[in-house]
């Protein structure tokens, strides 16, 4: 089973729980319509890993606030990545069918290590940088739905487990990326460095 690290210690989540459709500014990017509803898809254990590897042309990736659940609360807090076959979620979108094609592929769910967090959420933010350049920001302010509104969504329908953790949606700016590109996520609150986290695209 893969695991992440929480505090030093390796953790094995049995899934990942996945917030699409969270920030305005990334639905109107792709196109898509604003739902009335959470949209909420999982990721398997399976899909997690440290590594960021180069799929194909058509992979995008997502930079997201991820959580980590303890007791069915948030415990800890890490950056993670939500890669995307684009093309072929596209295409099964419009054709009716689930996403798992293009969303649980081996690799999928990508993670920095996680952090103790306690203090208040809302005032949580991410910075993705790709070759230094800055190409997504987002603040939980601007989330159509806020941690304790997924949580709760969540528990209305499914359980938690230990180690279960909560990807909580992207901002825009998100796209393709090649081997050898560097990655720099960053998780910070109040403008105080919680995170930082660096990937070399294999």
């Amino acid at each position: 089973m893969n695991q992440i690290v929480f505090e030093d210690k390796n953790i094995i989540p049995n899934k990942v729980i996945c917030v699409g459709r969270n920030y305005v500014e990334h639905i109107r990017e792709l196109g898509n319509e604003i739902p009335e509803n959470m949209v909420i898809f999982l990721k398997p254990n399976s899909s997690i890993s440290e590594e960021l590897k180069y799929v194909s042309e058509d992979n995008h990736y997502e930079g997201e606030i991820s959580f980590l659940i303890m007791q069915s609360k948030i415990a800890g807090v890490g950056f993670g990545l939500d890669l995307t076959k684009r093309e072929l979620q596209s295409t099964l979108k419009n054709r009716g069918l689930p996403w798992e094609r293009a969303k649980c592929f081996d690799g999928a769910a990508v993670f920095s290590e996680f952090v103790s967090f306690s203090s208040s959420v809302e005032e949580l933010m991410l910075e993705l940088y790709i070759n230094d350049k800055l190409v997504q920001k987002g603040e939980v302010v601007h989330m159509m739905y806020k941690p304790k509104d997924i949580l709760k969504e969540i528990k209305s329908f499914m359980s938690f487990e230990d180690g279960d953790i909560i990807m909580s949606g992207t901002p825009k700016g998100v796209g393709k990326y090649q081997k050898g590109d560097k990655f720099v996520g960053k998780i910070l609150h109040k403008n105080t460095l919680l995170i930082e986290h660096e990937w070399m695209v294999a």
